[in-house]
């Protein structure tokens, strides 16, 4: 198959990448780099691999990148910073949004023509035109839930943007399906839980698990925004991406959400406890942007293994262990 993945230079879009290629297939990259790093991918050089710098707000990019006929799309490509989109929400807002409709757009016009028309449910598609079916895959996030229950989340659980970055996903995920009902363009929005691991960012702007690690490792406190008390259902990055890939080969999910996630949640207390290992002082600090914070977050994710057979592999512990000893490798 040839795919296009966007933002898959980025923490999550690098594994998808991976697990593509293992697979056997043809990959494009499309990222503008603002969150990616194309270190990530510089060990696919050789392989059937290409790299596109560009943006998916950019009308000359994505001719560029569409010069190419794909079966699927892995839309990962987005703005993902909750703190950042309270502060910035126009950038969120084109980026997440508006990059998505370009996206679909251009899959639409692919899969159909430019010609083409719809009498009333039915396609009427220029013979001329060189046409290939599709799918798009639409990286949503669990930050478009309401707090969750103790039984966990599905994706009939009522949704509550408490920040510009959810309210985003949320009209990007609408559009997506829209293109499912009007179009018939097969799409699937995927709501992946919080996911961590190897490559992602241990800086300010990375993960809670990737910060948490790293300050252990280097000997500096571990700093928790308010009372630490909000719980994630943390995802490993490899459960992720085969979550993603799969979700894009198995056509049960088209016209769905799904969900993805472990079914365990665990405070931002006691994951510092198991990262720090008394290594380090744990500190609570003033939260920046309290009103953006969803206090409970644990996935159900029996749709997921009803539909495609996906189920988590990793354990939290043994996640936090490869990451650790990949974050070791960096310092070494």
């Amino acid at each position: 198959m040839n795919i296009l993945v966007t933002g898959g230079a980025g923490f999550i879009g690098r594994w998808v990448v991976k697990r593509l290629l293992d697979d056997g297939h043809r990959v494009t990259v499309l990222d503008n780099l603002s969150n990616g790093q194309i270190e990530n991918l510089e060990e696919f050089n050789g392989r059937s691999f290409k790299f596109i710098k560009g943006d998916i707000k950019n009308e000359l990019d994505l001719e560029e990148v569409f010069k190419e006929k794909y079966d699927i799309i892995y839309h990962l490509g987005a703005s993902i910073n909750v703190q950042d989109s309270i502060d910035d929400p126009k950038n969120t807002f084109y980026n997440d949004t508006v990059g998505t409709f370009n996206i679909l757009e251009r899959a639409k016009v692919q899969m159909f023509g430019k010609n083409a028309r719809m009498e009333g449910e039915e396609w009427v598609i220029d013979s001329k035109e060189d046409t290939h079916p599709c799918k798009v895959v639409f990286m949503s996030t669990c930050m478009v839930y309401d707090v969750a229950s103790e039984e966990g989340i599905d994706e009939s659980h009522p949704t509550k943007p408490v920040s510009p970055y959810g309210g985003s996903k949320i009209a990007a995920e609408n559009m997506v399906l829209s293109y499912y009902n009007a179009y018939k363009l097969p799409t699937v929005v995927i709501r992946p839980f919080n996911t961590y691991g190897p490559f992602q960012k241990t800086g300010g702007e990375g993960g809670v698990v990737a910060i948490f690690i790293n300050n252990s490792l280097a000997g500096k406190n571990i700093n928790i925004y308010g009372t630490g008390k909000q719980t994630r259902d943390l995802l490993y990055v490899k459960d992720c991406a085969r979550f993603v890939v799969e979700s894009g080969h198995n056509d049960k999910v088209n016209g769905e959400v799904v969900n993805a996630g472990t079914g365990r949640d665990v405070t931002i207390n006691e994951l510092a406890q198991i990262i720090s290992k008394n290594r380090v002082s744990i500190n609570h600090v003033k939260h920046i942007h309290p009103q953006s914070e969803i206090m409970k977050l644990k996935c159900n994710y029996d749709k997921a293994k009803k539909l495609i057979g996906w189920e988590p592999e990793y354990s939290l512990e043994d996640g936090i262990k490869e990451t650790e000893e990949w974050i070791n490798s960096l310092k070494a």
